[in-house]
């Protein structure tokens, strides 16, 4: 009997929530949560909105168990047929009498093996819409369930991980339903069948060899199993490794010539695979024995239950066919012996990824909405903050009791220092988190009070860092507001001044992007994220550092956009570079969590503090910039007016 082989290859409650995942003991088909994990899945495979998906687990199920009488009934018509060929007629009973002769019983086995199987396949066909919308399902739970959470779980969480926690959990559903459902709970049916038939039919003894043969069998395969999951443990660690160090080195692939580390990358890439080899030995091996040990315990209890048998038909006792048919029996029993092991292991490894799943279900989002919370309602779009206390760690305050007010159709600026808090301030204007003392007022509205997307859907943000979706140009700007035409989606274009490059493009606005918005550059991107903000059209916009990330020329060209944008908009910039907010109404100086300064930009030059020492510098910085840019220019042109002689 063998296994199938596999080839190889807040503060408080909020701090509570924000570690719950990485608190939680790791989930392991160990932990014997079968139980609890078929009782959370149970909802998706008898879903109480789909009447006709619970049917079909009835039917499923009625197949079932009618396919497994027929299978363990197939073996009584290779008995008769051998009785009737023996001359044995006598010890065969009634339902032969109709089927007369042994050809007719011959064909009638052969046919009740072929409905055995045909049933089993209905079976399996009705029940993989029910499989597969528990996995759509779950994945989409899970999915939304991802963007409820705080920003706080996503910026200390793995995307790639949660990914793959997803991924895995579907698969694990797909595992479960498959060797759970459709394999483990008819293997039991048919093991209790067979009880019953050794049990009535040949007596105790029969039974409790037969018996005992399985249990020995199972607990062999399974502590066998357990045994072989720590090396495959090692052999998936070891291949990960390889893998990582392969890829990393071909990523680095320059920095690996520039210093010639050629031959140290393949001795570190082989040591990783000399671990692999080792593990993946070991794996194969114990495989073998795994399945020899299967076969001695399976071919000591065959050989124990016909030696009976055959004693028994010399003595009289038993036919010839009562022989056969415990033979067929017991082989017709090590089909599903066989891959004990296999499901065993899938289905643990199923339980550990549903379980992972179900754990990041029960992560409580951090920002939640009260309940029945009226939508914001924004008349003018005044935003006020009502001295706002902020920490991301209880023991590190960022905002230290901050007030300002920004007046409907005003622009108020927010500079200082890296550190002092200037981000934050847009975060919490969006609610990513809810403050820890103060208010956050739209309108008069406290934000905390009324529903997230409300806040949302009246605040555009042009962010320092724009990232693109992996489409077309198109649906990047198309995002502002999805219900938008085509014609809206290129006057958005030519307001943010980047229709033009577009139109040059091969593809217009119909061009890909690339992965993150690569393929373009970054006052391209910029351009992209104002056209979008441009769509929404929202009565409140954030400026949050748009331009830092940009050389000085380039800025100076994405500023006309955002003073367009930000035209007759209640405007809160976060600014870098000071040259960006000359023309705000109000600019703040904020320095470790506090505003230390506020005024006009020549107010502020006039006071002579902190925002003239950083106009100062920056002042500087710039002239040196431009002195470097004319410079280089002049080489240019001087290699250019060397050449032309030689030109003519």
């Amino acid at each position: 009997m063998h296994e199938r082989r596999l080839a190889p290859s807040e503060a408080g409650s909020q701090e509570r929530n924000r570690l719950a995942v990485s608190k939680k003991q790791p989930v392991s088909g160990d932990s014997g949560a079968t139980l609890s994990t078929l009782v959370n899945l149970w909802p998706y495979m008898w879903p109480s909105d789909r009447p006709d998906l619970r049917w079909r687990v009835i039917y499923a199920s009625f197949f079932l168990v009618l396919a497994k009488l027929l299978t363990v009934g197939v073996p009584y018509f290779y008995k008769w047929a051998t009785d009737a060929l023996d001359g044995s007629n006598s010890a065969i009973g009634i339902l032969p009498l109709i089927l007369t002769g042994a050809i007719t019983l011959v064909v009638s086995y052969n046919i009740a093996r072929v409905v055995s199987v045909g049933l089993n396949q209905l079976r399996d066909a009705l029940f993989a819409r029910v499989g597969q919308h528990a996995v759509r399902r779950l994945a989409y739970k899970t999915f939304t369930h991802m963007h409820r959470l705080s920003l706080r779980f996503h910026l200390e969480r793995r995307t790639g991980g949660l990914s793959r926690i997803i991924e895995r959990g579907t698969k694990g559903i797909e595992a479960i339903v498959r060797f759970t459902i459709l394999n483990t709970l008819p293997t039991i049916l048919e093991f209790a069948l067979v009880a019953l038939i050794f049990g009535f039919s040949y007596g105790i003894l029969y039974l409790a060899v037969i018996a005992a043969t399985v249990w020995l069998y199972g607990w062999f395969t399974i502590k066998a199993s357990d045994w072989r999951i720590g090396i495959r443990r090692d052999m998936n660690a070891s291949d990960t490794d390889a893998n990582t160090k392969a890829i990393d080195s071909l990523l680095n692939f320059e920095t690996v010539k520039y210093f010639g580390n050629e031959a140290m990358e393949a001795e570190r890439f082989d040591r990783s695979m000399a671990r692999y080899e080792v593990a993946a030995t070991k794996i194969w091996t114990s495989l073998g024995w795994l399945n020899f040990g299967q076969g001695v315990i399976f071919g000591v209890g065959m050989a124990i239950t016909m030696t009976m048998s055959a004693m028994e038909v010399r003595a009289g006792t038993q036919t010839l066919g009562d022989f056969v048919f415990i033979n067929a029996m017991l082989m017709q029993l090590s089909v599903p012996l066989n891959f004990i092991g296999f499901v065993y292991r899938e289905i643990r490894q199923g339980l550990t990824d549903i379980e992972e799943m179900f754990s990041l279900l029960e992560v409580d989002a951090e920002v939640k909405d009260r309940p029945a919370a009226p939508p914001l309602n924004v008349s003018n779009g005044a935003i006020r903050f009502e001295d706002v206390r902020f920490g991301y760690d209880p023991d590190r305050q960022i905002l230290k009791g901050i007030s300002f007010e920004v007046p409907p159709g005003k622009s108020v600026a927010i500079v200082g220092p890296s550190g002092a808090g200037k981000s934050t301030i847009s975060r919490l204007l969006f609610r990513f988190y809810d403050v820890q003392g103060g208010r956050i007022l739209i309108d008069g509205q406290d934000i905390s009070g009324v529903r997230q997307e409300s806040v949302r859907a009246a605040i555009g943000i042009v962010p320092q860092d724009t990232v693109l979706f992996n489409d077309t140009i198109a649906y990047n700007i198309r995002y502002g507001r999805t219900d938008a035409d085509e014609a809206e989606v290129v006057r958005a274009a030519e307001l943010a001044q980047i229709a033009g490059f577009i139109r040059d493009l091969p593809d217009g606005f119909g061009a890909m992007v690339g992965e993150r918005g690569l393929k373009l550059s970054g006052g391209e991107k910029q351009r992209v994220a104002i056209a979008r903000t441009i769509l929404k059209a929202p009565p409140i916009l954030v400026l949050d550092e748009a331009t830092s990330a940009l050389d000085t020329h380039t800025e100076q060209e994405i500023q006309s956009a955002l003073d367009l944008v930000s035209r007759e908009r209640t405007t809160l910039t976060i600014a870098h570079r000071l040259s960006t907010i000359i023309g705000a109404d109000e600019i703040l100086v904020l320095k470790a969590g506090e505003i230390v300064e506020r005024g006009s930009h020549r107010e502020l030059l006039a006071a002579g503090g902190l925002y003239a020492e950083m106009w100062a510098m920056q002042r500087e910085a710039t002239e040196a910039e431009e002195a470097l840019r004319r410079a280089r220019a002049a080489d240019e042109m001087g290699v250019i007016e060397r050449r032309r002689p030689q030109e003519v």
